[in-house]
């Protein structure tokens, strides 16, 4: 059971609403802080994570890094190249990694952490992402946590509730816990729909289908979905 209150990390997608219910039901949410660091789909997602703050009364701030655009290349990013299409573990799917976008978050979040006397951080980090995001994988979560305990008073921690988890597992949890998904966002090419064919639309279908969640996201396109790659 939760002994400090926390910060979470808040997107407004699946993953980082539903930690943020499953926080809540462990005890008492300090903050909920969001960045805007350029990427495509920041806009549709900062909306989501917004309303959801609203909905349970957390108080909700957002951090402007968009440094990240201007310094970083990657397809995810404002000016970068196409969103790639197909399914989420493919070798395409590379071009998404924003370089070290977790280390520089969580970082910022430990000093946020530190300064509020909030003795624990919340991140969504999932099985799923590991194939893709080395920032996401426990290795490097570990490594994080050490850091930011040893640099800060507070000895801040790192909870990572979803590490062991797939995208499937999060959408039976979040539906377990009454989350309105229609309030979340996760297409990369940020339009004003999801397109349904990319590789996070392709794993939003995928976890809704697996998890026996009926999916309320409208989409622009439902081919049929692809397989995972060997």
């Amino acid at each position: 059971m939760q002994t400090s209150p926390s910060i979470v990390l808040l997107s407004g997608g699946m993953d980082s609403v539903t930690a943020l219910y499953h926080t809540r039901e462990e005890g008492e949410i300090q903050l909920a802080l969001s960045f805007d660091y350029g990427s495509k789909h920041n806009a549709r997602e900062l909306h989501y994570a917004a309303w959801h703050c609203r909905h349970l009364g957390i108080p909700h701030r957002v951090v402007n890094i968009d440094f990240i655009a201007n310094l970083f290349d990657s397809s995810l990013l404002q000016g970068g190249a196409d969103i790639p299409e197909g399914h989420y573990a493919e070798e395409s799917m590379k071009q998404t990694v924003v370089p070290f976008r977790n280390g520089i978050m969580l970082a910022i979040a430990a000093g946020v952490a530190e300064n509020a006397g909030s003795g624990r951080l919340v991140i969504a980090a999932h099985s799923g992402d590991h194939a893709i995001y080395p920032d996401c994988r426990e290795p490097f979560m570990q490594g994080m946590e050490q850091a930011v305990r040893e640099g800060t008073y507070a000895r801040v921690e790192i909870s990572r509730p979803f590490i062991q988890m797939d995208k499937t597992a999060i959408a039976r949890c979040g539906a377990e816990l009454g989350i309105d998904f229609s309030q979340t966002w996760s297409c990369y090419k940020g339009g004003d729909t999801h397109c349904g064919v990319c590789g996070t639309c392709v794993e939003r279908r995928e976890a809704f289908l697996l998890a026996g969640v009926p999916d309320p996201t409208h989409y622009l396109a439902t081919p049929p979905l692809p397989s995972a790659p060997c």
